[in-house]
């Protein structure tokens, strides 16, 4: 086999694990809990005016950290679940609790230049197991694109913004990490399953 098609080859799976883990993922995020309501926001990044993040269905209304940055901007860490194919997902919502519009800050993405070179994200995030002494970082694509909320620059006064994160699972004893984001305090969160 020539090197060319090797590496064609070995993307092509990487391509392929990504995509079967993000299928995993988004099936769990199903569930028939009886309600014949349909969703009213999309899996996407989504903006909503209001203060409630709704949590997904089976979760408590309580998140499980609120994080303070600079100028009013909010994270609150509503959701923190390991799947089957090795990755946690961290859901959450980033709101604005200012009382004038305000710029997501750049530093949010992370100091990495492949991520930077794509656009405004939550790259700069990482979950660190203190007992395991390891930290993890957000996950990318094949492109080099972070696995994480991206595209978003602005936020209104009220206004919030559904963001998810998704890193390598911690070992499975583990079910306590510290959360750390850019310009945010770190906090301490539970993996759920």
């Amino acid at each position: 086999m020539s090197m060319r098609f090797t590496a064609k080859a070995r993307r092509g799976m990487v391509a392929l694990t990504v995509a079967a883990g993000l299928a995993v993922g988004v099936a769990g995020c199903g569930g028939s809990g009886g309600d014949d309501k349909k969703p009213e926001g999309s899996a996407s990044a989504s903006r909503t005016s209001g203060s409630d993040a709704s949590p997904q269905e089976g979760q408590s209304d309580e998140p499980l950290a609120e994080l303070k940055g600079s100028d009013g901007l909010l994270l609150q860490v509503i959701s923190a679940q390991r799947d089957s194919g090795g990755f946690v997902t961290v859901n959450g919502a980033l709101k604005n609790d200012g009382a004038k519009s305000l710029v997501i800050p750049s530093a949010l993405s992370g100091n990495e230049t492949e991520i930077i070179r794509n656009g405004r994200s939550l790259g700069g995030a990482t979950l660190i197991d203190p007992q395991g002494k390891k930290r993890y970082y957000v996950l990318r694509d094949t492109d080099g694109r972070p696995l994480t909320t991206t595209g978003f620059s602005t936020l209104k006064a009220g206004e919030s913004l559904a963001v998810f994160m998704q890193f390598p699972a911690p070992p499975a004893n583990t079910s306590e990490v510290d959360f750390q984001l850019p310009t945010f305090p770190a906090a301490s969160i539970k993996i759920s399953g």
